[in-house]
């Protein structure tokens, strides 16, 4: 008797709020005219869904997503080639793309200076992947990127026989190798075994 009453007791106010919260719901009526949904379909994924099904590229896009420039990579009106670091390539960076490079002082800053400075470092590096053209010739001349007076050049490997795709048989800055191609409905998607510099030119 007392351990049925205990019970009631314990189970008494979650049986009152739940009564109390049925009367508060309003109801939901399935013929309210409007528009119905159409999902959004493309012929082809854009930058960004490339970049978020990539597993070796998910250090790089982690970075990218931080910026405003990452809405060129959804944006299907935008042409562009993208050269992506893959994660072992980032890893190997003594210096990882928020730090920047390295100053010959030793600066004191607040919280808010560290972390607008590095927004800034990355925005620079994320850009300096960016190339503003598409389709992407790749000859001898320079092709600008996205950070200012920065731009790329590419190197015919030496030992070439002149078979693969074009871009297999080029190098670019310090010989970083394209190890991979990938098309989106809004440009190429270049996977590359190392990062480019945001020294400029």
């Amino acid at each position: 008797m007392r351990i049925s009453l205990a019970i009631s007791l314990l189970l008494l106010p979650v049986f009152s709020s739940a009564k109390a919260s049925m009367e508060d719901q309003i109801p939901v009526y399935l013929d309210t005219p409007g528009p119905e949904y159409v999902p959004q379909t493309t012929p082809q994924p854009t930058i960004a869904d490339l970049l978020t099904i990539e597993p070796s590229a998910s250090i790089f896009y982690s970075y990218a997503r931080e910026v405003e420039l990452s809405q060129l990579f959804s944006d299907k009106d935008s042409k562009i080639t993208l050269f992506v670091p893959t994660n072992k390539a980032v890893m190997a960076l003594a210096r990882k793309p928020h730090e920047g490079p390295q100053l010959d002082v030793e600066l004191e800053m607040t919280e808010e200076q560290y972390e607008k400075r590095s927004k800034r470092n990355v925005e620079r590096w994320v850009s300096a992947h960016i190339v503003p053209e598409y389709p992407l010739s790749f000859d001898s001349n320079t092709h600008e990127t996205a950070l200012n007076h920065k731009s790329l050049t590419f190197t015919p490997i030496a030992k070439n026989d002149g078979k693969g795709p074009e871009w297999s048989r080029v190098t670019l800055e310090n010989g970083i190798k394209i190890i991979g191609k990938k098309e989106a409905l809004n440009g190429d998607l270049y996977l590359i075994d190392g990062a480019i510099s945001v020294a400029v030119n």
